[in-house]
């Protein structure tokens, strides 16, 4: 008989719980509206009613379409496209393009069709097969527990959060919970049941409790609107008017910032457990020195990395500003840019946090004493 490790056994648990939230009921129900969606192949576009009026196009696009799977497969069919000159919104076809077409079938044939916009699900499908794939090459059986560990954080996203969120649970101790959950799954299956991935964990919960704080105090102080969230004033409007949308903001930050509190934990938890093996008789002293010094590395890097991954949602916002020539003042003070910089610097404090807390964990859990 095979006999499991306690590591082997908790990623088996993990893979259980990921189907186990996979089969978990929402709670919302999917739409039953009897129509078949499938993917289309684009045979020809008809552009006679379509305007172009400066950058943008307006009108109808006809487009002849040929169902690609499915017990559709291979009926043709014509559709219309309607164009309305918003560019984030507009899907404009081209012959051999894909589309996803939503039918209403009766009999075998295609009745009533609509087609919502190009067919992504093959790509998306073939990006993930290519990064799970190159995890797996580069980092073996810990990268299989990485790409399980991604997996996880979706379905804790998709069957829990937004769930509980949009039942009217509090978003500030949902997210704490999700976070706390997610944490304990990807540094527990990485570094293993092991004192280094406790203190990674320990780190990075402790300064994720205070980076809540202090969006808390200063999303307060910013007197910052949750409807600065993109589509969030929609879920209002159809039928969640009890939602809290200023506190799913504010939970929202130190939940966007707690992956690069783990990862800022992990490094630090890592290199003091490498230092403790190598050098058996350091001391808890030169340990928590020796992680301080790895963590203002990590930190002076992971502020800025922060900051660019914030930087790119407002980018054009920002464009348009400097292009009119709006004061600084004027820029910084808006309500959207006032959110971005409460999201970037609330996160940055959280990461600068997550430093010393996490090398003083490492110290005193990886070195059992101290030698005289």
């Amino acid at each position: 008989m095979v006999k499991l490790n306690g590591n082997q056994i908790f990623a088996m648990v993990v893979t259980l719980l990921c189907v186990v939230l996979y089969s978990l009921p929402t709670g919302f129900p999917d739409q039953q509206d009897g129509y078949v969606r499938s993917k289309a192949r684009v045979l020809s576009v008809d552009d006679t009613y379509v305007y172009q009026r400066g950058v943008v196009k307006t009108g109808v696009q006809g487009v002849k379409l040929e169902v690609a799977d499915g017990a559709l497969q291979g009926q043709q069919l014509e559709v219309t496209n309607t164009l309305t000159g918003k560019l984030e919104l507009d899907k404009v076809f081209q012959s051999g393009d894909e589309a996803l077409l939503v039918s209403k079938v009766e009999n075998g044939r295609i009745v009533v069709a609509n087609v919502i916009d190009h067919y992504r699900l093959d790509a998306e499908a073939l990006l993930f097969g290519l990064f799970a794939l190159l995890l797996f090459w580069y980092a073996g059986w810990t990268g299989v527990k990485a790409v399980l560990s991604f997996i996880f954080t979706i379905l804790v996203f998709w069957k829990v959060l937004w769930p509980l969120f949009l039942k009217g649970w509090d978003p500030i101790l949902v997210s704490l919970l999700v976070v706390c959950a997610i944490v304990a799954c990807v540094t527990f299956l990485i570094a293993g049941l092991t004192r280094t991935a406790l203190a990674a964990f320990l780190g990075t919960m402790g300064s994720a409790v205070a980076a809540c704080m202090l969006a808390l105090v200063f999303g307060k102080l910013f007197n910052v609107h949750g409807a600065v969230i993109p589509y969030a004033e929609t879920l209002l409007h159809v039928g969640f008017s009890h939602l809290n949308l200023t506190r799913i903001f504010l939970a929202g930050i130190f939940l966007a910032s707690s992956g690069a509190m783990m990862d800022v934990a992990m490094d630090i938890a890592v290199s003091v457990a490498e230092l403790v093996e190598k050098k058996p008789e350091l001391s808890r002293r030169e340990a928590i020195a020796s992680g301080m010094t790895v963590g203002r590395a990590v930190v002076g890097t992971m502020t800025t990395t922060l900051l660019l991954a914030y930087s790119g949602s407002f980018t054009a916002l920002m464009m348009v500003f400097m292009a009119q020539g709006t004061p600084v003042v004027n820029m910084i003070n808006l309500t959207y840019i006032a959110a971005e910089i409460l999201h970037t610097l609330v996160g940055s404090l959280g990461v600068v946090l997550v430093a010393p807390l996490t090398a003083v964990l490492a110290g005193w859990l990886l070195v059992d004493e101290a030698p005289e």
